[in-house]
């Protein structure tokens, strides 16, 4: 489906007609019912029609499962949740705020108070406590908080006591709207209230009326603004300091006032504006912030916000699923890092980070929602090589769920331009729960690699064998690696059904290090050696349990060939090598491992004690009661390892460690043979 849908709407408030358009854009099947376009003639809210959920009606997606009690409550519920298990947060009765347990402490300083949407958790209600927020006033998902509960958290905070209250605010109309009108109500009464709006999105080149988008960054203002509560500070001083750069930033849209206009009661409209910085953090504090997605997220009881392509990624969209400024391929986290960076300080781009070799940075890698730990970790790394390679200084590195976008697969960057006194700021003491501990010392600069100790004799490599024998060897080790390689996809298929789909992988990776080390230098002449190498080869780079349980093999088959190498010590070492698996891996012949097939193989192997026994026959009797085995895994109720918690009525196919095995050992038997021919 391709194109835009523009649904219309006209309404009336007593004799003011109000009308407005919605724009869905379709292209690729997105959905994007955050574009909408509204008039000047103060129709500053969504028509209860224009619903998500009469959307959802008319727009064929799927609605997203959500883990809540109820759709309508779940924003009150993952407040109280968080309040329940934080005894340092309350919340305020009547009203969806979170504030301080010991509002008798802000008494004399300055009070703090942000909010939003829900659907951004950890944020904000995680960034209250002593340093940080004095209270938080949440809204459902993705709307703006209740002018009401606004204005009843700076009556809270004020009847505490506190020397001022600070509104810090990201810069969405619907906020600026609601917190706006909210401190006019306050001063009506009396209060001393300020409101700074952040705006921290370098994702577009050209400023825009609306001005930059408040993402990620919001957070580095809770933490500076609290940190100089907690000192003392006073609000004109907080307030200065939060906005001293934006009037020095060369950027005209940085410095211009926003306008913010207000119904009041009764007929007609009469304006009324606020000034205040719509800047926020590469306005206010040289920083900025970009984010890029993998896939949509969806409020709970509707579709997801867009629809991305298998193959494609968003760049620089907001944190509500609003459209970025590019869609790309997806590529390698380093590359997408790169374009990220490079995308937030060209110098062409109106809301760029002046990043010049030398500066310090906090950077600030932010989960927004459903990205894996691992890939974060990916991302962070790639971040912190890109921008020391430019000769960036990381002051410090915060990486986590910092601002999200409830279960958006995607990450968003944030680069504050430090010095001393700032980052004193940042590393002042604070409670509050979502706020990490970070250990006081520069990222760059510091040594991340600590010399592997030297061990004993088994830690040396064994001198590599010259004769005609080591090249056999070799070619049969070759022949072992071609049929792990050539088993991965099938391998993985069987682990699916019983484990984490990876046996192949993991069988690969074995065979890609005996490869390698073959290519490097010739394998030792001797058994024992061999299989000594063997063994720690596969404890450092295959992995899983299965690299553990090759490496007990080897490692206890290695000692009866010490001293001798005869057949009959052949058929000793795989008795100590099954010995040791059994002791320390639990499992025993019928449990549905590898063992199944070792056990079997193993004791057609006894033959070779027997005096002029034939290596070959007895090898093929082994390799043959091996697949054997294998095969009737199958029938098997699993008795160890990850398929021992399925049940058996679903293990349909063989085990993909008996099958590994006896594919090894059918190559090792057609590569002895081809070496003896």
């Amino acid at each position: 489906m391709i194109g835009t849908v523009l649904v219309s709407f006209k309404m009336a408030e007593e004799s003011n007609l109000c009308s407005a358009s919605l724009s869905i854009d379709m292209t690729g099947g997105a959905l994007r019912p955050g574009h909408s376009h509204w008039p000047s003639n103060g129709c500053g809210f969504l028509p209860p029609l224009l619903s998500l959920g009469f959307l959802n009606k008319m727009l064929p997606f799927e609605v997203s499962k959500k883990l809540v009690n109820s759709v309508p409550g779940c924003a009150d519920d993952a407040l109280a949740g968080l309040v329940a298990c934080n005894p340092a947060i309350q919340l305020l009765q009547g009203h969806r705020v979170a504030l301080r347990s010991d509002l008798e402490n802000v008494r004399g300083r300055v009070a703090l108070l942000s909010g939003g949407g829900s659907g951004h958790e950890p944020a904000h209600a995680g960034y209250i406590g002593k340093g940080m927020l004095t209270g938080v006033v949440a809204g459902a998902v993705f709307t703006s908080p209740a002018v009401g509960s606004i204005l009843a958290a700076i009556r809270a905070v004020t009847q505490a006591g506190s020397a001022g209250t600070l509104l810090i605010v990201k810069n969405y109309t619907g906020d600026r709207l609601n917190f706006g009108l909210a401190l006019e109500q306050a001063r009506a009464e009396g209060a001393d209230v300020q409101m700074v709006v952040i705006g921290d999105d370098s994702a577009f080149t050209t400023l825009k009326k609306a001005g930059r988008r408040g993402l990620c960054g919001t957070v580095l203002i809770h933490k500076v603004a609290g940190a100089l509560a907690e000192a003392g500070a006073s609000l004109d001083e907080i307030v200065s300091r939060v906005t001293a750069a934006a009037r020095a930033m060369d950027s005209p849209g940085c410095k211009q006032p926003a306008w913010i206009w207000f119904p009041p009661e009764g007929k007609g409209y009469v304006p009324h504006s606020i000034p205040c910085y719509v800047s926020g953090l590469s306005s206010c504090l040289e920083q900025g912030t970009l984010g890029v997605s993998l896939s949509p997220c969806s409020v709970p009881g509707s579709q997801p916000t867009f629809q991305l392509a298998p193959d494609e990624l968003e760049l620089g969209l907001g944190i509500h699923g609003e459209a970025g400024v590019r869609r790309m391929k997806v590529a390698s986290a380093d590359e997408i890092v790169e374009i990220m960076l490079n995308h937030m300080t060209n110098p062409s781009n109106a809301s760029h980070v002046p990043l010049d070799s030398g500066v310090s940075v906090v950077l600030v890698v932010n989960n927004l929602g459903g990205l894996s730990c691992l890939e974060l970790g990916v991302v962070a790394g790639s971040a912190v090589h890109c921008l020391e390679s430019r000769g960036v200084r990381i002051a410090r590195a915060l990486v986590g769920s910092f601002m999200t976008a409830l279960e958006m697969a995607g990450v968003s960057l944030t680069l504050l331009l430090v010095d001393d006194k700032l980052l004193r700021l940042i590393d002042a003491e604070t409670t509050a729960v979502a706020w990490p501990n970070l250990a006081k010392a520069s990222v760059t600069g510091r040594s991340r690699e600590l010399a592997a100790p030297k061990g004993g004799s088994e830690s040396e490599e064994p001198a590599s064998g010259t004769a005609p024998s080591c090249q056999h060897t070799r070619l049969v080790l070759e022949r072992v690696c071609d049929v792990l390689l050539g088993m991965q996809e099938k391998l993985n298929e069987l682990d699916r059904a019983a484990g984490d789909g990876d046996c192949g992988n993991t069988h690969a990776r074995a065979a890609i290090a005996i490869q390698e080390w073959l290519n490097a230098r010739p394998p030792p002449a001797q058994p024992s050696q061999l299989l000594s190498v063997l063994a720690r080869l596969l404890l450092e780079k295959m992995g899983g349990s299965s690299g553990v349980l090759y490496g007990l093999f080897l490692t206890a088959a290695a000692r009866p060939l010490q001293n001798c190498s005869n057949l009959p010590a052949w058929a000793d070492a795989m008795d100590a090598g099954i010995e040791a698996m059994q002791r320390y891996g639990g499992a025993a012949p019928g449990d549905r491992t590898m063992l199944d097939s070792l056990c079997a193989a193993a004791g057609e192997l006894h033959a070779l004690r027997a005096p002029g026994a034939d290596l070959f026959q007895v090898l093929a009797k082994a390799v043959q009661s091996a697949e054997a085995a294998a095969e009737a895994t199958k029938n098997m109720e699993a008795g160890a390892g990850r398929a021992s918690y399925i049940s058996s009525a679903k293990l349909l196919q063989p085990d993909p460690g008996a099958v590994a095995v006896s594919a090894v050992l059918r190559a090792l038997l057609e590569g002895l043979q081809s070496q003896s021919a």
